[in-house]
């Protein structure tokens, strides 16, 4: 029998509070979705000033970076014209995102959700998303 082991509601809180705290402390409201192992939404969070049309792409960043196990970040390059993985980003209906700012949470070596930022640039949304990941990797290490 296989068993998966999940973020849960309580994790997934906390790693947005770390999250939209260095999105405050940068100065750049952010859309920070929670996603589990499976990729489905556990939590999300939409800062004041956040642009709205970034919603669909923290939750495509953090979808992409459960299933791919590997952050959003990682896969872009392999993805270029003449690689392997060109045309990954067409599948799964559009919510396949090579964009920075998506990243696996991870107890051991299991991937358990992750985290997806978007509303400033690539590199704030990578920011943001990493003290989150930072928060989530504190509290599993406490846990």
């Amino acid at each position: 029998m296989h068993r998966v082991v999940n973020i849960g509601c309580g994790e997934a809180e906390a790693v947005i509070a770390a999250a939209a705290g260095k999105a405050a402390q940068m100065g750049v409201p952010q859309n920070i979705a929670i996603v589990d192992a499976a990729g489905h939404l556990v939590a999300f969070r939409r800062m004041d000033g956040a642009k709205f049309t970034s919603i669909e792409i923290a939750l495509a960043k953090a979808f992409s970076a459960a299933g791919a196990r590997v952050e959003t970040k990682a896969i872009a390059a392999r993805t270029l014209p003449g690689e392997p993985g060109f045309g990954l980003q067409n599948l799964h209906g559009g919510r396949f995102t090579t964009l920075a700012g998506g990243i696996p949470l991870c107890v051991g070596a299991e991937v358990v959700g992750a985290i997806g930022v978007s509303s400033g640039s690539t590199v704030q949304d990578q920011q943001v998303a990493e003290a989150g990941a930072a928060a989530f990797a504190a509290l599993s290490l406490a846990g």
